[in-house]
């Protein structure tokens, strides 16, 4: 089906206003009958019978204006052995609904199943128990930013939109936590004092908790748990649900592109929150569950590779324009920029269950005009058989790098052998990446994210301490590649307290100067801790806000990245847009300089031998990158005792000068150092100079 059919295929569905009422159509193609529920003032509903036509459903009501609130009820098989699960006592939340209310009570008759079995339907109303849908006037698309950067000169910010601002001391109190608390002049001012370029928002499609949380006393904070493809979460606007929330939605785009700051989004497509059969029916498995979800080969089971009970089944040609035209909404109507896609790997998963990297979702977006400049990031696996891609997306597609983390994670602990995967993490992990003509920005650098501990954390706790999510410290990884630099958890020892701000500071440095795209995690820069919880997706509170009251005490971590963030974006040498070897460097009458593009150093005669890189023991490499006339060569050191450091001889360089390091005031000389000079390296420390070049080098003989 070609790019145009599709879409003309779905334009029916959802609501849509004109001068003299409202439209509605819902995709059903399994369903005898379907109703839309019109929700009054006082909860009470007008029931209207819609027409079918191709497995579309429609009807036009007049009259109707925006903030009605709506709902659907279809009628048809209950046959769970044919994964026919058609229960109309349930009101359901249109698939397309740019607006939804509010969340779920679950002490309501919310699952479509009795509590005896899961196979006999439940025919109790869900009806004030469950989400409406809301009808949204068509507005002003937000402003779009100036110039979208390319992916390569990008510094992403992964952020909860909530937990950014929840205690921002600066934000008016009552928007805090919401699309206007980002979207406030001093939170986008430290954005920009950072040089953020974009941020990638935790999910704000509009989500709920699951029951099992619910039933701890908690909550689903990060929203992994999507209801609705098209709405903003209703939660996060400081003014109400109505359809409020898409007005202050593109607010925030706006004041975000103004300031030059793009916005991604992390979208969750590969699963919703109805869980598998046993979960609540809010929208899609009431509608059709055998459309909508990947079933086991008995049609009874749902078929999980997400790890949450369902799998959203995008070899469906109806589910995949779903997604699609969601996407399309987001950039065309919302503003966005680009989307990070979770566990993506499922999306690309054929009928049979199988990973297809040509699939027709990865064709539809490569052939659709919508999707030109937008930034495509994939976390390229899920759980299911062949789930992890990493490297196999191909041209158009950046990936979260997990090899970069872990190996940075590892380096900084000293559990590492030699230095040689180390070179190859900070040169764009060419292994993964440099394959199809793909660029250098495939990689989505990180070292921290969402999930997982904060930098904080990864220094000062060697085991996860989730008892707070109340599933007795079972929950969350058992291999967080920390170290807790001698004391577990929070300590006053002077000694302890500085290791500790000494490697995040290697860590941030680690990650800004990498080639590829580096993402950091909003409070990194600012000492953010959650008390050792490296599984905080339940924690709406303390533990996963960020606390700006200790900002003051972290502000050399907050500096430094000002500082190396400001260097990258400077010089073309620090962000490379491909990848680089060992190539010579000519001159403008094509001599060779006796420089390379990139070189790998030793500390003691210039570049590294076969000895070096084969030292299982070396935990010191200096990565030296040039071009005609400009050098840099950053050093990375992870060892315990001061190390003597002999700069490289002309023609690398006539003079080396400090421009960044991760070491305390006083401890490198400040001034310029000549080719073949010496000074000491502290322990664990990362040393970023700018090199003089000579004017008139002699040739280099080949490493």
């Amino acid at each position: 089906m070609s790019i145009d059919a599709m879409y003309e295929a779905s334009h029916l569905l959802g609501a849509h206003l004109s001068a003299d009422g409202c439209s509605f159509g819902l995709w059903a193609p399994r369903a005898t009958r379907v109703e839309l529920a019109l929700v009054q003032p006082d909860g009470s509903q007008l029931n209207h019978d819609m027409t079918q036509s191709g497995g579309v459903w429609t009807v036009f009501m007049p009259g109707v204006r925006a903030e009605q609130r709506y709902g659907f009820r279809v009628h048809g098989d209950w046959n769970p052995d044919e994964g026919l699960r058609a229960n109309p006592a349930k009101l359901l939340v249109d698939p397309y609904a740019r607006a939804i209310t509010a969340g779920v009570d679950y002490s309501g008759p919310i699952f479509d199943h009795t509590a005896a079995s899961n196979y006999e339907p439940d025919t109790r109303d869900s009806a004030g128990y469950v989400p409406l849908s809301v009808v949204v006037a068509d507005t002003p698309a937000p402003e779009p930013i100036a110039q979208r950067r390319p992916l390569v000169r990008s510094v992403i910010m992964e952020t909860h939109l909530k937990g950014f601002t929840q205690t921002h001391p600066a934000v008016p109190e009552h928007l805090r936590g919401t699309y206007a608390g980002l979207a406030y002049p001093a939170v986008i001012e430290h954005l920009k004092k950072l040089g953020v370029t974009a941020v990638e928002l935790l999910p704000i499609h509009h989500f709920v908790s699951e029951p099992f949380v619910v039933g701890r006393g908690l909550v689903n904070y990060w929203g992994y748990n999507t209801l609705g493809f098209f709405a903003p979460h209703g939660a996060y606007c400081s003014v109400g649900t109505l359809g409020e929330q898409v007005a202050e939605f593109k607010a925030m785009v706006t004041a975000l592109h103004r300031a030059g700051i793009e916005v991604i989004l992390d979208v969750v497509y590969n699963h919703t929150c109805e869980g598998d059969h046993r979960g609540p029916t809010l929208s899609f498995r009431g509608i059709d569950h055998r459309g909508y979800y990947r079933l086991t080969s008995d049609l009874r089971n749902d078929y999980d590779v997400t790890g949450t009970g369902n799998s959203v089944d995008t070899s469906h040609q109806d589910v995949l324009t779903l997604v699609l035209d969601s996407l399309r909404y987001w950039v065309t109507q919302m503003g966005v920029d680009g989307f990070r896609f979770d566990l993506a790997t499922t999306l690309i998963r054929d009928g049979a269950h199988a990973v297809d990297q040509n699939h027709p979702f990865k064709k539809a977006i490569a052939a659709d005009p919508t999707f030109e400049g937008i930034k495509m990031i994939a976390e390229p696996w899920d759980l299911g058989p062949y789930g992890y891609q990493v490297g196999r997306w191909g041209a158009g597609w950046s990936e979260w790098n997990d090899r970069f983390r872990d190996y940075m994670r590892d380096y900084w602990r000293s559990q590492v052998d030699g230095v040689r995967e180390l070179a190859t993490r900070l040169s764009g992990s060419a292994d993964l990446f440099d394959v199809a003509d793909r660029p250098i920005d495939a990689s989505i650098n990180f070292i921290t994210a969402h999930d997982g501990f904060t930098l904080r954390d990864l220094v000062t706790y060697n085991g996860k301490h989730n008892e707070a999510n109340g599933e007795h410290n079972r929950d969350g990884s058992d291999s967080n590649r920390s170290w807790n630099c001698g004391v577990e958890g929070e300590t006053d020892d002077p000694a302890i307290v500085a290791l500790r701000h000494r490697q995040v500071r290697n860590m941030v440095m680690t990650l800004l100067l990498a080639d590829g795209v580096p993402m950091m995690t909003a409070g990194d820069e600012a000492g953010r801790t959650q008390q050792g919880n490296n599984n905080a997706y339940c924690q709406d509170g303390p533990i996963s806000w960020v606390d700006w009251d200790d900002g003051e005490a972290w502000s050399d971590v907050t500096d430094l990245v000002s500082t190396v963030v400001a260097a990258r974006l400077s010089h073309p040498l620090l962000c490379p847009d491909d990848f680089r070897y060992h190539d010579p460097v000519l001159d403008e009458a094509g001599t060779p300089t006796g420089r390379f593009r990139l070189a790998w150093m030793n500390e003691y005669s210039g570049e590294m031998g076969d000895a070096d890189w084969h030292d299982p023991g070396r935990r010191m490499l200096g990565m030296y990158v040039s071009d005609e006339t400009t050098a840099f060569l950053t050093w990375y050191y992870s060892g315990t005792v001061p190390l003597p450091v002999t700069l490289p001889p002309a023609p690398w360089g006539a003079s080396y000068e400090l421009l960044a390091s991760s070491a305390e005031p006083g401890e490198l000389p400040d001034g310029p150092l000549p080719a073949g000079g010496t000074f000491t390296m502290p322990p664990r420390t990362v040393v970023l100079m700018r090199v003089q070049l000579p004017d008139d080098a002699p040739t280099a003989p080949t490493a």
